[in-house]
């Protein structure tokens, strides 16, 4: 059944997306590069990269040998510089992310930004993506020059997770460390960046007793290996600037 006709059939659609859906399994092991010349020469069994700079040619080749991608994009900021960024409208731009010039927070409340992130969404899986790293999903907790409560961020990261299981996509939850329980059902697999440095990895349980995969990336060298085996993580060294090097724990 095409997507057209699945979509005329409600419940049997939402069923074949699901069925459809690639579900890391824990002990999946991972590359992440979001800048520089994409290296597809490093022995992972999923990509995680760039939605908009990476090419449909570049999925089909990792596809070819086995590898399953996920595609990055930013579903709770504006960044400077993106094909679709005129599409935002000024007041749902908020306060700059500290650190990132060019990158402010979204007031994740207005309906305006669900066509945009439905595009990114359907380019994703266009291009022949498996899965979606949605990054900045926890501006409640930050501050994004909006009042956002933790219900708003809830109601939209739901939203965010049934649109990508629509497209046969799985998705992955990118920090939010203090929605997991509430979040674990929606989302297929979770993705965290330093856990071991703020002493915040056990709050990632909830996706380990449930059967889901667990990506962490670390930035500063430390000897969190042994400990993330013991968690049932998935965990690298990173550089910050997420090129192509690393160095992992497996």
């Amino acid at each position: 059944m095409d997507r057209r006709r699945a979509k005329r059939h409600g419940h049997a659609a939402a069923w074949l997306s699901v069925v459809a859906l690639w579900l890391p399994a824990p002990g999946t092991t991972w590359q992440w590069q979001l800048s520089g010349k994409l290296d597809l020469s490093v022995n992972a069994q999923l990509y995680d990269v760039d939605l908009f700079d990476t090419p449909a040619s570049a999925v089909r080749e990792l596809h070819a040998r086995g590898t399953r991608v996920a595609c990055y994009f930013s579903a709770g900021s504006y960044e400077r510089g993106r094909p679709d960024s005129r599409r935002f409208p000024r007041a749902a731009l908020g306060r700059p992310l500290e650190g990132w010039p060019g990158e402010r927070w979204l007031d994740v409340r207005r309906k305006a930004l669900r066509p945009i992130m439905r595009a990114r969404l359907d380019l994703c899986a266009r291009k022949g993506f498996d899965a979606v790293e949605a990054d900045n999903v926890d501006g409640y907790a930050n501050r994004s020059g909006f009042r956002l409560r933790a219900r708003d961020q809830l109601r939209y990261n739901r939203w965010l997770a049934a649109a990508a299981h629509a497209r046969g996509l799985s998705i992955g939850l990118k920090n939010d460390l203090g929605q997991i329980p509430q979040l674990v059902g929606q989302f297929d697999w979770a993705l965290n960046e330093q856990c071991f440095e703020y002493e915040e990895c056990s709050r990632l349980q909830p996706f380990v007793r449930a059967g889901k995969a667990v990506f962490v990336a670390e930035y500063r060298a430390s000897d969190f290996c042994a400990r993330a085996r013991s968690l049932g993580l998935m965990a690298m060294l990173k550089r910050v600037s997420l090129d192509a090097w690393r160095a992992p724990c497996w």
